[in-house]
């Protein structure tokens, strides 16, 4: 970025909005409610400032108070949602990912990569008690997950190395953290291969397989994975048994999704 661009950009940066979107993500599953002193010492802000904030995203409705604590509302989903359903993908894979769940008999889920992050956007679950909750929203390491790995396996030297230079914001520690030597091996078979496995790297007992899904230009647009107790799922019956399930699966949704993508989209008529 050009200095000047960056001047410009230090000119139109909106403080406040940042401030308040710091507020939000102050929030977590191990955060659910937070005073005005915690999101203060959470966030780095003076306790005024995130008393203020927080009583305007009560009165917009992003958070509620009760008590003195506060916590998020649903209202919150909107500003995700929003973006996956842009994108359209989720109505498009969803119907796939409940068809691939009800012929594995096991979790699937899809996400997309922010930072060093992957973040879920879509998910079937079943009836299992696991490790680590996972909803719409979840951020997990992604150099630990297969999921991880399909969406970093695109990105070129220099993408890979912005990426990881990123703070991860999941607040997960991973069991094993893989050398950028050993990463770089990874992604390289991923590529080869075209799916990506991951055997306990983010906690013990969760193992999963995962495989990309493509725009209408062949890139990586999301990952979708499966994902079994490593007790109860050999990696050979994962990779021999769910793993073609799943190819099939990512490229059902990588199709339809590319002909959605060429369909021609009405204009509004122009007013009179």
């Amino acid at each position: 970025m050009s200095p000047a661009a960056e001047e410009r950009g230090r000119r139109e940066f909106v403080e406040a909005l940042a401030r308040g979107l710091d507020v939000l993500k102050a929030f977590g599953p191990t955060a659910i409610e937070l005073t005005v002193s915690e999101v203060a010492s959470r966030t780095g802000l003076a306790r005024p400032t995130a008393r203020r904030l927080l009583m305007t995203l009560e009165q917009l409705g992003y958070v509620r108070s009760v008590g003195g604590a506060y916590s998020l509302t649903t209202k919150v989903l909107e500003i995700g949602t929003a973006a996956i359903a842009a994108q359209g993908l989720w109505d498009v894979a969803r119907p796939h990912l409940v068809a691939l769940v009800a012929r594995t008999h096991e979790s699937s889920s899809m996400s997309q990569l922010d930072g060093s992050d992957i973040v879920y956007t879509a998910r079937v679950p079943v009836a299992k008690i696991i490790a680590l909750s996972v909803s719409i929203g979840t951020r997990f390491p992604a150099v630990a997950t297969s999921m991880g790995k399909v969406l970093l396996s695109e990105h070129t030297a220099d993408e890979l190395d912005a990426a990881l230079e990123q703070t991860s914001e999941s607040g997960i520690i991973p069991r094993v953290v893989p050398s950028r030597a050993q990463l770089d091996e990874d992604l390289a078979e991923v590529r080869e291969r075209g799916w990506a496995l991951s055997d306990e790297l983010l906690t013990v007992g969760i193992r999963s397989i995962a495989a990309p899904v493509r725009d209408d230009g062949c890139r990586i647009a999301a990952a979708m994975n499966v994902t079994v107790y490593a007790a109860e799922t050999s990696i050979e019956h994962l990779t021999g048994e769910y793993l073609p399930a799943l190819l099939d699966t990512a490229a059902a949704v990588t199709r339809e999704w590319s002909n959605l993508a060429m369909l021609p989209v009405s204009e509004a008529p122009a007013p009179d």
